[in-house]
């Protein structure tokens, strides 16, 4: 059995996906046997001594062969070979909307880091590009492995009928996400289409609810949610609206299609293995949205026909079959 030791720690820079990531290898360290014996290591922030000096040396005490390092935040001195997930290179794609200090770190760490690693696995095909543009990864090292669904998004939810319609946006705020274009596209809807917008995430909207609101239309930020209530949000949906100019795999998508929500996104950010399911529109192309928005009573047998597809896509995306995947890539790095 070899030994693979996983800086299993969820910290507060993470995103929602990246914790899901580490959390799925987490709970199925026993699928992983007899080949792997996979050891979590680390506690303690991103950038601070816990990451710099005592994250190495439980590595090096673990007798671990090979590290999995699944996320860019990883300590300078890296002694035992090691694989690396990049989820995705927003803040290489989209820098100006990121600190110079941001740019340093990725040219600096991530860079030097991915060339090194053994092997890169990254969430969809389209990243593999990106690893060579931005990291200088040979692509011939990136390995594809999509994310998966947890077997609750797949079973049926009570989910109460709500007060009006309405169209669903989960995620974060950033700039890279582009609500911006969601909020344009949603207040230029005729008055006959009384969707309310329920967001995800603080109520950080200020005067755009004056500028956005029309017809009786409400924007509802719901604040931070449990895994029950997402779900229930999604279900209760007309569709899940999502605008983000990029994704590395894109997460809530999946969720939406496995619960048999609609998908309505920007063409850049949906995954490969989803791509048939949803409605796609150019970046930032606000007309589109609000078009696909119309089609949704417009169109009902051709969006049935993607929901289906949707539903068929995230059968297949288990975090089982996931986790086997990176099993294998850890097999594949250890014979290198």
């Amino acid at each position: 059995m070899a030994r693979v030791a996983l800086d299993a720690r969820l910290t507060r820079q993470m995103s929602v996906g990246m914790k899901a990531y580490t959390q799925a290898l987490l709970d199925r360290r026993d699928l992983l046997a007899p080949d792997i014996d996979l050891v979590p290591c680390g506690y303690g922030e991103n950038f601070g001594v816990d990451e710099q000096i005592a994250l190495p040396l439980e590595i090096a005490r673990s007798g671990a062969r090979l590290v999995h390092y699944p996320t860019q935040y990883l300590p300078l001195v890296r002694a035992v070979p090691y694989v690396l997930t990049i989820h995705d290179l927003i803040h290489c794609r989209f820098a100006e909307f990121y600190e110079a200090k941001v740019a340093w770190y990725y040219r600096s760490v991530v860079g030097p880091a991915a060339r090194r690693a053994r092997r890169i696995i990254v969430g969809d095909e389209r990243s593999i590009e990106d690893c060579e543009r931005y990291l200088g990864v040979d692509a011939s090292r990136v390995r594809v492995v999509p994310l998966g669904i947890d077997p609750a998004y797949l079973e049926a939810i009570d989910a109460p009928a709500p007060e009006r319609p309405y169209l669903f946006y989960a995620g974060n705020h950033r700039e890279h996400k582009d609500l911006p274009t969601l909020l344009a596209a949603w207040a230029a809807l005729p008055e006959r289409e009384r969707y309310d917008l329920v967001v995800t995430g603080e109520d950080d909207f200020g005067e755009l609810h004056a500028r956005y609101e029309r017809f009786g239309r409400r924007l509802i930020a719901l604040g931070d949610i449990d895994e029950l209530a997402l779900r229930r949000s999604y279900a209760a949906a007309s569709a899940l609206v999502h605008p983000a100019l990029w994704e590395g795999f894109g997460l809530t998508m999946l969720e939406a299609m496995a619960i048999g929500t609609p998908v309505i996104a920007c063409r850049d950010a949906v995954p490969a293995p989803l791509a048939e399911a949803a409605v796609v529109f150019a970046p930032r192309d606000v007309a589109a949205v609000t078009n696909a928005i119309e089609s949704l009573a417009s169109e009902p047998s051709a969006w049935a026909a993607r929901v289906a597809l949707g539903r068929h896509a995230a059968r297949e995306l288990t975090w089982d079959r996931f986790a086997r995947r990176i099993a294998g890539i850890y097999a594949e790095a250890l014979e290198r």
